[in-house]
């Protein structure tokens, strides 16, 4: 059902701008600890690969989260699994920065991300709901532009307050941020009416029908890809910069990162070149794109060089995201709103994996061989859309 409201055009820009603003906020979440590797190696007296742990177990919880909260926003409403997040953000946030161990700072980032795993999936399943189909593909690309400057706004915001304060008051501050986030969608968003058919667990048997749909469980393999891929890339290149090579600064890296987010601010336009060019043919066209830019990107230790391969590899990303959203919606049709919750929980098993499989790569081989076989996971990826048969739909 789609509210008559939400069809209106200035009720629209201030609907998209309140649900962009939330998307972004929440999922910068996932990102905030990436800088903050060395720091919490120092003041909690660990190694790196037990420090990256700090961002490994929020996305875990987001991972398995999005994917339970994603099938109960079918019974109980997107509106109310969105306000239940940021309610929940809202509390937990402000007592991880009061820990003193780090045992309780992985345990209370794992909490944190399971609230904040009630809103990816039932944002989404809203925007799909509540806008009429012209209108949806520019929200949901803004929504996907909001999921993807949050990997740099959520690293620009953590090492910006750490240069000037603690590293506490990143979560301090974040405290205010959902309080505001909450208080919006309570008095903007509006919610369907939903039928709760058969038991509270009917709702997660759906989830085999994602299996059913042919191709369907193909495109969660570039969902998982494009994220091990983006994770590992912010990570490695962290690194890379504060290594002796080039000696940046965290105040260097941090402009570095500004830089990238040019990349993304084609997202939202990727409804247009969907309807020109095919939703395969765009996705294939990000692939390509982000695979030439992170392959390129060790070859030259040339800082003007690394950061335009940088800008090159974030722009296929930004194409390729909203064209699987797209892709994954096409071929699910009725069972959309549970297909995209799954997609939502690959995306973040992959964001789970990327920190820990480039701090592996980067001990053993170094800083290009990590971005090579990150480049080479999205290359492989580039084939699993030749397996994919798309039927035209009628309107």
């Amino acid at each position: 059902m789609v509210n008559e409201p939400l069809s209106n055009s200035s009720n629209f820009s201030f609907i998209t701008a309140v649900l962009f603003w939330c998307s972004l906020v929440v999922v910068s979440c996932v990102y905030l600890t990436i800088p903050l590797i060395t720091v919490f190696a120092d003041v909690f007296k660990v190694s790196s690969s037990q420090a990256a742990w700090a961002g490994s177990a929020f996305s875990f919880a987001f991972a398995g989260g999005g994917l339970f909260f994603g099938v109960l926003s079918d019974r109980f409403g997107r509106k109310k699994m969105m306000l239940s997040g940021l309610l929940l953000l809202t509390v937990i946030t402000p007592l991880i920065g009061s820990v003193s161990s780090f045992s309780w700072l992985v345990a209370l980032r794992a909490i944190q991300g399971l609230a904040a795993s009630m809103f990816p999936p039932s944002v989404l399943a809203y925007a799909m709901e509540m806008f009429p189909i012209k209108r949806r593909i520019t929200i949901i690309g803004f929504i996907s532009t909001a999921f993807l400057m949050a990997s740099i706004v959520g690293q620009i915001y953590s090492s910006y307050i750490v240069l000037f304060f603690s590293w506490s008051y990143i979560f301090y501050i974040l405290f205010a941020v959902y309080l505001i986030s909450f208080i919006l969608i309570t008095f903007i968003a509006k919610d369907a009416t939903l039928q709760s058919d058969g038991s509270f667990f009917s709702a997660f048997l759906r989830i085999g029908h994602i299996f059913k749909k042919k191709g369907l469980p193909l495109c969660y393999i570039i969902s998982a890809t494009l994220f091990i891929s983006l994770v590992g890339f912010f990570t490695t290149l962290g690194s890379y910069l504060n290594s002796s090579l080039f000696g940046l600064s965290h105040q260097d890296i941090l402009w570095v990162r500004v830089v990238c987010i040019i990349g993304m601010l084609i997202a939202p336009f990727d409804g247009r070149l969907v309807a020109k060019f095919g939703i395969k043919n765009v996705l294939w066209c990000g692939l390509i794109f982000a695979g030439i830019g992170l392959g390129l990107l060790g070859l030259w230790p040339n800082l003007i060089f690394l950061v335009s391969m940088s800008v090159v590899f974030i722009i296929g990303i930004a194409v390729a995201l909203p064209a699987l959203i797209s892709l994954i919606g096409h071929i699910a049709g009725e069972i959309r709103a549970i297909a995209v919750s799954f997609h939502m929980f690959m995306v973040f098993i992959g964001a789970s994996l990327g920190p820990i499989l480039s701090i592996y790569l980067i001990n053993h081989g170094g800083y290009l061989f990590s971005f090579e076989i990150l480049a080479g996971l999205l290359c492989l990826s580039l084939i699993v859309p030749f397996f994919i048969r798309l039927e035209e739909t009628r309107s």
